[in-house]
């Protein structure tokens, strides 16, 4: 699991029957502080209704995510878990 903040939203006319309905987000990852840690986007299936600007907990794992979504025919391996509301370090 990883900390990453949503990039964008992905739109696709055409795409895999079984993602019929499900919103699509452009997320990158970030460090602790918020900066973010590569220039690299990945999308990701949004289960926590996210959007543009927010701070997201990410899974990218297939099996968990296909456990989430209840579908083991779904073609997803990266998934938005949760929003995160703030975020504290202590040493």
């Amino acid at each position: 699991m990883f900390l990453a903040k949503v990039h964008g939203n992905v739109v696709s006319s055409v795409k895999n029957k079984e993602l019929n309905g499900q919103k699509l987000l452009l997320v990158r990852k970030i460090d602790l502080d918020g900066s973010y840690m590569d220039e690299k986007d990945i999308i990701a299936i949004d289960f926590s209704s996210a959007g543009p600007g927010d701070i997201v907990m990410v899974t990218q794992e297939g099996d968990a995510v296909q456990q989430i979504i209840q579908n083991k025919k779904s073609p997803v391996h990266t998934i938005i878990v949760g929003v995160v509301d703030k975020i504290s370090v202590t040493a």
